[in-house]
């Protein structure tokens, strides 16, 4: 989606569980490890800065925790990119919850901001499908790790 200048890459999911669980998923590292990155330096916290690290490919990334609204939104700045990431979080009549992950604030070179946009879209995708299986089903599925066995392409 594009906003005038500013182009938005925006993936969600129906997750099958009540919205406060859903949303503990990502705040709570002892969660999040299961379907997303492999090391957190804390829990995200209003004004909090945390470092994520993905130690199978020897990376990782500080974000800023913009803000945070239990049970409905956080907004995180990158570090490294520095882009915005959204997470909504819309509680169902049935006691689902609709995940929306909102990325914008690419570089506006054109040539920079495509790959960046078309990774962001197929990572968070990726995400989703992880939590969406670790909370519903408890199953573990790596996709993170096993998108690169032989390890993160330069």
């Amino acid at each position: 989606m594009e906003n005038g200048n500013l182009i938005v890459v925006e993936s969600q999911m129906l997750i099958r569980k009540p919205v406060d669980q859903v949303f503990e998923a990502f705040v709570n590292p002892e969660i999040t490890t299961k379907f997303w990155f492999t090391k957190s330096s804390g829990r995200l916290e209003l004004g909090k800065k945390v470092r994520w690290d993905w130690e199978m490919f020897g990376v990782g990334d500080n974000l800023t925790v913009k803000e945070l609204e239990e049970n409905r939104r956080i907004l995180v700045e990158w570090d490294s990119d520095p882009t915005t990431v959204e997470w909504s979080f819309e509680s169902q009549e049935d006691g689902t919850t609709l995940v929306k992950i909102s990325n914008w604030n690419f570089p506006v070179s054109c040539d920079v901001v495509l790959p960046m946009a078309v990774d962001s879209k197929g990572g968070y995708t990726m995400v989703l499908a992880g939590l969406k299986a670790w909370l519903e089903h408890g199953i573990e599925l790596n996709l993170v790790r096993d998108q690169f066995p032989g390890g993160c392409p330069s």
